[in-house]
């Protein structure tokens, strides 16, 4: 996929996920064969106050490829200066979020309640489009509570998007049930700009069936959570590094910019997620869940990996 001479390489996208895609999270799976990673959603009208979170969650690192920045809100004329703020200078692609479920989101009219309002949608795409200095892409689910996917992808094709992803659930279905691979496919057949396929892909054989709808990339989530390898695995390579030291490296990142006491909470989902599917990690996990000091977590983790 090349999208304005933006080369996506072997097409491995990893997704925009809110409190995991942090900085030290990309830089791993960049190193690990990632070719563009997402932002964490980024709020368009804190951009107007200058949010000090904000531009926290806009910390790159030097190891990531394609850098794209995800934007959400229901004001175009709120994401259209919001595409023009500095801090979004750094971005290769800016990306709107047409898809969160979560009800915080939902409630405001943003995230996947966009898709209730196709013409503020559409508005909202075409006032990013005109004001943003990069390509601008959508990311979408197959509909709030029914399958409308190839109408709103032809919308946002309209709209010009340079290209759109495609999360295969409803809002409403959230993370339950199966994605839908021929939504997908029919959603590629039908449209003359890229399409981005997201939803269940954990390992090779799934990446595979998603290659089958004829996607131009494939992005991937939940099945990088614990394993940023993943990137590699897929494309059959198998992974030979050090565990530990990756998990290291995630942590170390962190550290240059937040504070140990936050962390520490923070990190505790990641150790998990890491030490999931690890032989004999069940003992580990309880310790892991409510250890008291970043160091304590690597400990048990360099045990565990050790055993």
């Amino acid at each position: 996929m090349i999208i304005c001479n933006i080369d996506f390489g072997n097409g491995l996208l990893l997704a925009p996920m809110a409190g995991v895609s942090d900085v030290g999270f990309r830089e791993v799976c960049s190193m690990l064969g990632a070719d563009a990673t997402y932002s964490e959603m980024l709020s368009a009208r804190a951009m107007l106050y200058n949010s000090k979170k904000t531009e926290l969650m806009t910390i790159i690192s030097p190891h990531e490829k394609i850098k794209i920045g995800q934007i959400f809100g229901h004001e175009s004329e709120v994401l259209a200066k919001a595409v023009k703020n500095p801090i979004l200078a750094k971005y290769d692609i800016l990306d709107i979020n047409m898809g969160c479920p979560a009800p915080k989101i939902v409630k405001n009219g943003e995230g996947s309640a966009l898709m209730k309002d196709i013409k503020l949608a559409s508005q909202i795409i075409s006032e990013c489009v005109k004001n943003a200095s990069v390509p601008v892409s959508v990311k979408f689910r197959l509909g709030f509570d029914k399958d409308i996917s190839l109408d709103f992808g032809r919308m946002c094709e309209d709209a010009g998007a340079s290209f759109v992803t495609l999360h295969a659930r409803t809002s409403v279905q959230g993370y339950s049930g199966k994605a839908d691979y021929e939504a997908i496919a029919k959603l590629k057949a039908n449209l003359k700009i890229p399409v981005v396929g997201n939803g269940d892909v954990v390992d090779e054989i799934s990446y595979s069936k998603m290659k089958q709808t004829g996607v131009d990339a494939v992005m991937i989530g939940r099945g990088a959570q614990g394993r940023p390898w993943i990137f590699k695995e897929v494309l059959g390579k198998e992974f030979t590094g050090n565990k530990y030291d990756i998990i290291h490296r995630h942590v170390d990142v962190l550290r240059k910019y937040y504070d140990e006491k936050w962390l520490t909470l923070y990190l505790r989902k990641h150790f998990l997620w890491y030490s999931s599917g690890t032989e004999n990690s069940s003992k580990y996990r309880l310790e892991l869940a409510t250890s008291p000091s970043i160091e304590r977590s690597l400990d048990l983790l360099k045990e565990l990996f050790k055993k």
